[in-house]
């Protein structure tokens, strides 16, 4: 019979089918492709060719041109090796004319080589026979030495030689070039850029042979860097600018570096103009090394400007530290240094004109850099009153400035410094984009100015905190509503900072200055703006004021932190008439450390220091009747607390009631208010904090005392407050006060229980143990139930 399968099994047999098929079908079309491709060849393939993969191809590591330049290099090197070592060693062992004929005929034949080994397309080979060439007239002008001119100088006769070669291998490159083709296409390499290098050598060599001073030496210096500068912008040979570029820098680099060496060790004059023609030699280079890349090259040209300005200010400066006093050296500099600016109103090319305004600011800035030490004299100097307070004002305001440190010398010019670079930055930067940025600067080197004036040309002590009280008042004056305001009033702090600080020399200065710097802060906090930072300084001079008032009066501490005080109360009440939060909130911190200050000044006095607290205690509730300022009053209420507790440690109070119950009756009075208002609050909030101030030291005083009276005292407080949680059905008072009272009860009965345990036979502890635990076991059940029933009673309790 024929079996037929249901439906399900079925229908995935057929699927099976369909995927072999679907698989069979695409296996033949494969080889039918393969079959397809392998027919196309005119001479039919009789057998398909196995698949194989292929290796992967090696790639070499390095071509057959690197090979190549290798393998010649060495060659040169080789041969030149055994050219010296010829020369050198094997010289003696030929006569006059075999040493003549072997020279001449080697370097004649490498030198003529080239030509063959170029027309047939040997390039590579052509330039390393070549490089044997030149190195064998090397060894030609060596060999010349040793046989004929053996007693001549040998650096004069180096000088000529490297002349000589330089003027050869140029002729042989040209020479070449013009048998060949140009240089830059069928020439050689090697000749040109050879003969650059060698032509660094002349001068040099000749000034020391000719027993040269720096000053001539530096001069052949930069006259090699002027002709490599020629030669690097005007010859169209790359590999010869490329040489000439090099040695320009170095000879130009090294020359300059040295004539502002002889510059600064100039001994007059004469000595300072020679070393002032020789920078300004260099800078000239770099001036027409400029003008001709500035198009090209705008960048280098303004590099290339940039020095030669900073070169011409060396060399003029130099000369006018040798004519002018050694205050005036910096000043002349900077002279100098401003005069390069007149070239910004010229047709000189921008890339110049740029360079040369870097060079002036950097001269300018080095100038400012200068300052700094005098400047920090005339600002930190002043911090060293406060351990000679009143001691007496000085002559001079540089005495009053250097009392601990020395005053920098040379520095009675700063202030020309300072001034003439802050009129540079007002007068030149006109662009919008650095205006802000230029005024601002201006503004902080002309405050400088006034800092440093007195000291520096030692004016009269009172002369100088005018001075400074001026500059005070012009610096918030500057903050003005157009410009910004954050540099004005900084330097204003700074500046009355450092007047304080001055005015520590005696006891009228003293008062006089603190009195008018927080009148003057306080006129500024009118002023839009300035209120945030203005309203706290004045707040903290008028404690400064307030604590000099004390000393002067010869009251305390103790005594002056009364005084002290009364700028918190000052602070509070103009805290609540602002509107503005970011003059509030800086006013009220302010307030809070001259409190602060006022309770450590009374930390020797208890009776004191508890009366302050309690002040402080009055002003933070005061502010705390402010809407935006409740949470004040807890800190109200930590300040009486504390007050309440110092002032009975000053009468000796030792019981801990004395210290808790004028906690806890302020707080279960809190607590009573806010449930009459919020009948939802949870009475642990409400009376929980005060009840465990006062029952749990209580607690633990009774524990520790052997007298009967404070057990029975805590155990009916106790029994009152379980009593009253019961009546109202509060939570905290039944579960807090009947936990006092049980753990109350059983420190008064542990003494019976002691006795009773010792009258006891020793199996009488254990059979109650057992008795016990039989109890417990036959009522778990029942006590189960009694537990949830209380539980649920508490839960009910508010």
């Amino acid at each position: 019979m024929t079996h037929i399968p249901p439906p399900a099994e079925e229908l995935r047999i057929l699927d099976t089918e369909l995927r072999q098929l679907d698989a069979r079908r695409t296996v033949l079309l494969a080889r039918r492709a393969w079959l397809v491709a392998a027919l196309r060849p005119a001479a039919p393939v009789p057998h398909a060719p196995r698949a194989t993969p292929a290796a992967p191809a090696r790639r070499p590591e390095t071509t057959a041109p690197g090979v190549q330049n290798v393998l010649l290099l060495l060659g040169g090197i080789l041969l030149t090796v055994a050219a010296v070592a010829f020369t050198v060693v094997s010289w003696g062992h030929l006569g006059i004319a075999g040493r003549a004929l072997v020279l001449g005929a080697v370097t004649w034949a490498a030198l003529g080589a080239p030509v063959l080994l170029i027309r047939r397309g040997l390039r590579s080979t052509a330039e390393s026979v070549a490089g044997l060439g030149l190195a064998l007239t090397v060894l030609d002008v060596y060999a010349l030495h040793e046989v004929a001119l053996p007693h001549s100088d040998g650096l004069g006769y180096a000088a000529m030689a490297s002349a000589a070669l330089a003027g050869v291998w140029a002729a042989y490159g040209l020479a070449l070039g013009g048998l060949l083709g140009p240089a830059t296409t069928t020439g050689l390499r090697l000749p040109l850029p050879a003969a650059v290098a060698a032509a660094q050598l002349p001068l040099l060599l000749w000034a020391a042979a000719a027993g040269a001073g720096a000053p001539t030496i530096t001069a052949a210096l930069l006259v090699t860097a002027a002709f490599d500068t020629a030669l690097a912008l005007r010859l169209p040979v790359k590999s010869v600018r490329v040489v000439a570029a090099v040695g320009a820098y170095g000879m130009g680099g090294w020359g300059s570096f040295a004539a502002g060496w002889l510059s600064w060790t100039a001994s007059g004059p004469s000595a300072a103009a020679r070393a002032a023609a020789l920078l300004l030699l260099a800078a000239a280079i770099g001036f027409a090394a400029a003008g001709r890349t500035h198009v090209l090259k705008p960048h280098l040209a303004t590099g290339l400007a940039l020095a030669g300005g900073l070169l011409t200010v060396a060399g003029l400066g130099g000369i006018l530290r040798s004519s002018l006093p050694d205050d005036w050296t910096v000043p002349g500099c900077l002279v100098c240094g401003v005069a390069l600016l007149g070239v910004l109103r010229t047709g000189f090319p921008e890339p110049l004109r740029r360079g040369l305004a870097w060079a002036s600011g950097s001269v300018q800035a080095i100038a400012v850099v200068w300052t700094l030490p005098a400047v920090g004299v005339a600002l930190l100097g002043p911090v060293g009153w406060t351990e000679k307070v009143w001691s007496g004002a000085p002559a001079t305001a540089r005495d009053a400035v250097t009392i601990d440190v020395p005053w920098p010398p040379h520095s009675a010019t700063a202030p020309f410094v300072l001034l003439l670079v802050a009129g540079v930055l007002v007068v030149a930067v006109r662009g919008a984009e650095w205006r802000p940025q230029a005024l601002t600067g201006a503004l902080a080197l002309t405050w400088a100015t006034a800092l440093v004036l007195p000291a520096a040309l030692e004016l009269p002590y009172w002369v100088g905190l005018l001075v400074q009280g001026l500059t005070t008042v012009a610096a918030l004056a500057c903050a003005l509503p157009s410009l910004p305001r954050t540099p004005p009033l900084l330097l204003a702090l700074l500046t009355s900072v450092g007047l304080a600080f001055l005015s520590l020399t005696s006891e009228g200065a003293t008062l006089t200055v603190l009195a008018a710097l927080a009148l003057l802060f306080a006129a500024a906090a009118r002023r839009p703006g300035l209120g945030a930072v203005a309203a706290p300084a004045s707040l903290a001079y008028a404690t400064a004021l307030a604590c000099a008032v004390g000393a002067s009066l010869g009251w305390p501490p103790q005594q002056t932190a009364l005084l002290v005080l009364v700028v918190p109360v000052g602070a509070a009440l103009l805290a609540a008439r602002l509107s503005d939060a970011s003059v509030t909130v800086p006013v009220e911190a302010t307030g809070a450390v001259a409190g602060l200050l006022a309770i450590g000044l009374t930390v020797a006095d208890p009776p004191m220091l508890a009366l302050v607290l309690s002040l402080c205690g009055v002003i933070a509730a005061g502010t705390a009747v402010r809407e935006d300022r409740r949470s004040v009053g807890y800190a109200a209420a930590a300040l009486f607390v504390l007050a309440a507790w110092v002032r009975l440690a000053a009468w000796g109070a030792g019981s801990p009631e004395a210290y808790t119950l004028p906690v806890t009756v302020p707080a279960l009075v809190v607590g009573a208010v806010r449930r009459r208002k919020d009948s939802r609050a949870s009475s642990w909030t409400a009376y929980g904090p005060g009840l465990v101030v006062t029952l749990v030291p209580s607690l633990f005083a009774a524990w520790g005392d052997t007298h009967w009276l404070r057990p029975l005292l805590l155990g009916a407080a106790a029994l009152l407050v379980t009593l009253v949680g019961a009546r109202h059905r509060l939570q905290a008072p039944l579960v807090l006060g009947g936990t006092v009272l049980a753990l109350d009860a059983l420190h008064e009965l542990a003494p019976y229980l002691v006795q009773v345990v010792d009258a006891l036979p020793r199996w009488v502890p254990p059979a109650l143990a057992g008795l016990v635990l039989l109890a417990v076991g036959a009522t778990y059940e029942q006590r189960i139930r009694d537990a949830r029933r209380v539980r649920e009673v508490l839960g009910r309790m508010d």
